[in-house]
């Protein structure tokens, strides 16, 4: 039996997607990450703390993109997967203090801050395989920022490259909507 319904319909936009990803050679990607981290500078919010991520395979971004927002001044917080749970969040010092964590994420070392931090941001930077133009977001399935960002009133910002930036989506009642999206190309646009 092939399943049916809004799961089907984002599992096939999920293996499009990270089909798409994969396709990109390193040099297009290693661009993008560096326009990613300018698009971040000069985005010019005043954001004392910002939750971010690490980027994954061929996710949009790099560790320059979390280097640059530091340089600026700003607490970064990663997360830090625990389970079904929502993400606990801990400070990143650089580069060289994250560890392996579960899915293949490089997480950060030290003291965690407890799920609760991420309603102290002034910003969350958002992987995403694909964002709509309501806000509707595609993630990689596991629920865990749905989970995490019930409740958080910062901008959401959702990370994707240009063609992931899409007119509609297959939305679910528990999709918590991005307010905002950035593109390599600078693209900042709010939702």
């Amino acid at each position: 039996m092939t399943p049916v319904g809004r799961d089907s319909e984002k599992d096939s936009w999920r293996k499009r997607l990270v089909k798409a990803r994969a396709e990109l050679s390193s040099e297009v990607r290693a661009a993008e990450a560096q326009a990613l981290a300018e698009a971040m500078s000069a985005v010019g919010w005043a954001a004392a703390t910002v939750c971010a991520y690490v980027p994954v395979g061929t996710e949009p971004g790099s560790v320059a993109l979390l280097d640059a927002l530091r340089a600026a001044g700003r607490r970064v917080l990663l997360p830090i997967v625990t389970g079904k749970e929502p993400l606990d969040w801990g400070v990143y010092f650089g580069a060289d203090r994250l560890v392996p964590g579960p899915f293949g994420l490089r997480e950060p070392t030290g003291l965690r801050l407890g799920p609760g931090a991420i309603a102290n941001a002034d910003a969350v930077l958002i992987p995403a395989l694909a964002v709509d133009r309501r806000g509707v977001r595609l993630g990689r399935g596991a629920g865990h920022y749905d989970r995490s960002l019930v409740g958080v009133t910062a901008p959401r910002i959702a990370i994707v490259r240009e063609e992931e930036f899409v007119d509609h989506l297959p939305a679910e009642p528990h999709d918590v909507l991005m307010t905002a999206v950035l593109t390599p190309s600078g693209g900042f646009v709010r939702l």
